[in-house]
């Protein structure tokens, strides 16, 4: 059970903080030799943040129904997406037991972050039609074990010069059913895996979601104070550990 909840809480720390929880995921079940239901156990963390992205982001949540433009913007956002993911299922799925692709993700992960640290003039309050295309076609890229979701897709709209508050609510918001249609495409290996080892799995899932409240609240905090781009150097860190000393 230590390792599941070790996993748990490297997936609720990665997975919102930018140094990709799937990265860390593969790494960490590579060290801890954990080889069986990989993906299956690798769903089953995810839906513990997104448990802590609802509760988190709750009022956002409803504020987003109430608000037609943004809730169509955010449609676009994950139907783009989905639709790359879908095409690109089984291409995606191999990647998750490459150590490689991971090293290699992490260096354009890391690269993407500190080139945030240009974005000093983020006035933008409203997302546009053209916002919405541009972040599903980067948030797709973090399907990739390496490249992180929130860390891609934030950058995205630091770069379309969208403000701090905004870039990082939003980008949450669109990850809520991305992650529900992993978790539903993957639905018969979670089942299977659930059942072989449910008490595990259940303790990965609490830590991932008590330690994916914790990673919201600072990276909340490290947002708002300018200092999203040091995320980039732990990246880097990451891909040359990885590259050269895990097998």
């Amino acid at each position: 059970m230590i390792k599941y909840i070790f996993l748990g809480i490297v997936q609720g720390l990665t997975e919102f903080l930018p140094v990709s929880s799937s990265g860390h995921l593969v790494v960490a079940q590579k060290i801890l030799g954990i080889h069986s239901n990989e993906l299956a156990v690798s769903v089953i963390l995810h839906l513990g943040t997104l448990l802590a992205i609802i509760i988190f982001f709750r009022r956002d949540i409803l504020n987003l129904l109430r608000n037609p433009k943004l809730l169509g913007l955010a449609f676009v956002v994950v139907i783009i997406t989905g639709i790359i993911g879908v095409l690109g299922k089984d291409f995606f799925e191999r990647l998750f037991s490459s150590v490689k692709a991971v090293g290699v993700a992490w260096i354009f992960t890391g690269l993407i972050l500190i080139s945030t640290k240009k974005f000093i003039r983020l006035d933008r309050k409203k997302l546009e039609l053209k916002d919405a295309l541009v972040l599903g076609l980067t948030q797709s890229l973090a399907i990739v074990p390496g490249i992180s979701r929130s860390g891609i897709t934030i950058s995205t709209l630091f770069s379309r010069k969208i403000e701090r508050k905004l870039a990082f609510t939003f980008s949450f918001l669109v990850s809520i059913p991305v992650i529900l249609g992993a978790a539903l495409l993957e639905a018969r290996k979670i089942e299977s895996a659930f059942h072989a080892d449910v008490i595990n799995l259940m303790a990965g899932f609490i830590f991932s979601f008590l330690t994916g409240i914790l990673a919201l609240v600072i990276l909340k905090r490290v947002i708002n104070n300018g200092k999203f781009y040091y995320f980039g150097y732990y990246c880097l860190f990451m891909a040359v550990v990885t590259l050269l000393f895990i097998r």
